[in-house]
């Protein structure tokens, strides 16, 4: 009994090393994965903009980024997580702040305008759209939500979202879910490592009752010889 129960003990112990093991693995890999992203912020040295009361701004105005976030959390239902939009270190780079950035130039991609000049009158679904230049409004639509057919629209479309706002959407867009990614794998370090102390001291708790088995059983034969005697 004593022995298997030190087998056992063993096994779990082992098998707590290997996880711990496994967790260092895991949590070198993480931090190397945290200083590309950073040295990859850094190389880019976008930076989000605080007042000097340490407030987000945008274009030097409370407001706007107070639009900006209300359209990540509002409109797109992002959890923004205050601790990462931090003034002492604004540099892009952490999830909340690559999503922010990422609303901030959708904001100003939706609520902006682009100019179409119509050379001759035109006509669409019975709507006479006469020669001119016209200043069209995002008005709030996405990049699907305008009608590519209309003399108007069309054009406005690809100058509204043009090749830069999709691009840095794209490019915000992989920030974002990196660093979202790597905060998910410290969380599997956690807990790959805590099942690694599980198994330690439950291997090492089945070495003690092991112990506390054998001291009992020899306690009971010298009982019974002192008995006998």
């Amino acid at each position: 009994m004593v022995t298997k129960l030190r087998i056992v003990g063993a096994i779990l112990a082992l098998a707590g090393l290997g996880f711990i093991g496994a967790g260092i693995y895991a949590f070198t890999e993480v931090q190397a994965g945290q200083k590309s992203l950073q040295d990859f912020s850094a190389a880019q040295n976008v930076q989000l903009t605080y007042n000097e009361d340490g407030v987000l701004v945008d274009r030097g105005e409370v407001a706007g980024a107070e639009a900006i976030l209300e359209l990540l959390e509002s409109d797109w239902g992002y959890k923004v997580v205050p601790s990462e939009l931090d003034p002492n270190d604004p540099l892009v780079n952490t999830g909340s702040e690559y999503m922010y950035q990422m609303a901030l130039v959708g904001h100003h991609t939706l609520t902006g305008s682009a100019t179409v000049v119509l050379d001759e009158a035109v006509e669409y679904n019975g709507e006479t759209f006469e020669a001119g230049t016209y200043e069209v409004p995002a008005d709030g639509k996405y990049w699907a939500d305008f009608d590519r057919m209309n003399p108007l629209e069309g054009p406005a479309r690809a100058q509204i979202w043009n090749p830069t706002a999709h691009a840095l959407f794209g490019e915000l867009g992989v920030g974002a879910v990196t660093a979202s990614t790597l905060k998910l794998g410290l969380g599997i370090v956690g807990m790959i490592s805590g099942l690694g102390l599980l198994f330690l001291v439950l291997g090492g708790a089945t070495f003690w009752i092991a112990g506390d088995v054998s001291r009992k059983a020899t306690a009971k034969v010298e009982d019974t010889e002192l008995a006998t005697a």
